[in-house]
């Protein structure tokens, strides 16, 4: 237990994620009070919003009012996701409220990267060089790489440790020709495939491969073996974890439509 961390650090994600697939609609002001009432636990990171696609993600249509309508508490971060340049943008015009960083997300699944991004992992490389090239002309710092799908996937089945790990290489590289220097690695297990053998494998690999790089993890309960999951990776001394208020969210394109959400952060 001597790798045991000496604190966590729970990045709140249930407003974007949970709106993104909660049946709605949902009105603005009570996404607004739900992040209000979360930046009053003493929570330091919430992700508020997702500036994605209305046809694709219509609970998030209304992201430009939530933000208007937010009134930020002191000492916490408020950030959003975004997956395209158009999005950048949109973030980017809410800087006096949002904390923008850059972030550049693969997908350790081909199938899952053509279900979740429209395009190959191949063709979501070179959108994300672009990304990059965005970023750094906005002055926006890219310090972290996430793969999604990085413990298994309901379209390819499992998914070995070597093609989180190539995923994850890929996005380093375009940082690094970037000039910008990274901090953060995310693995989301995005359709709930996590147990804990799995998790002590991954976070081993990756460790080795990049022990000067801090470890988040973004677990799913879809199979109830998330908390269980965390207890191993906190073993090994990740301090990092996303979650969501009540267990809400999971993703829409995971191809488990009612599945259970990320793991709760009151858990």
């Amino acid at each position: 237990m001597s790798d045991l961390p000496k604190f966590v650090h729970v990045r709140e994600e249930g407003p974007r994620e949970g709106f993104q697939i909660e049946p709605g609609p949902i009105r603005t002001e009570d996404k607004i009070a739900l992040i209000e009432a979360l930046s009053d636990t003493g929570l330091t990171h919430i992700q508020a919003v997702s500036f994605v696609n209305a046809k694709a993600v219509p609970g998030w249509a209304d992201a430009e009012a939530v933000v208007q309508g937010l009134r930020p508490r002191p000492g916490v971060e408020y950030t959003a996701l975004w997956f395209s340049d158009s999005g950048l943008q949109r973030a980017l015009a809410w800087r006096d409220k949002l904390h923008v960083t850059g972030a550049l997300i693969v997908s350790a699944s081909e199938p899952f990267s053509r279900t979740n991004l429209n395009r190959s992992r191949a063709e979501h490389l070179d959108v994300l060089r672009k990304q990059v090239a965005s970023l750094v002309a906005q002055k926006v710092p890219v310090q972290r790489v996430g793969v999604m799908a990085a413990f298994g996937c309901n379209y390819a089945g499992d998914v070995p440790v070597a093609d989180v790990l190539e995923g994850a290489a890929a996005a380093l590289a375009l940082a690094g020709e970037a000039g910008q220097t990274v901090q953060q690695i995310t693995l989301a297990d995005s359709m709930g495939w996590c147990t804990p053998a799995r998790t002590e494998a991954l976070v081993g690999a990756v460790r080795s491969r990049w022990p000067e790089l801090a470890l988040i993890l973004h677990l799913h309960d879809t199979r109830g073996m998330a908390v269980a999951s965390a207890h191993a990776a906190l073993k090994m001394g990740v301090a990092h974890f996303d979650s969501t208020v009540a267990g809400l969210g999971g993703c829409p394109f995971a191809g488990r439509p009612g599945a259970s959400g990320n793991i709760a952060s009151e858990e």
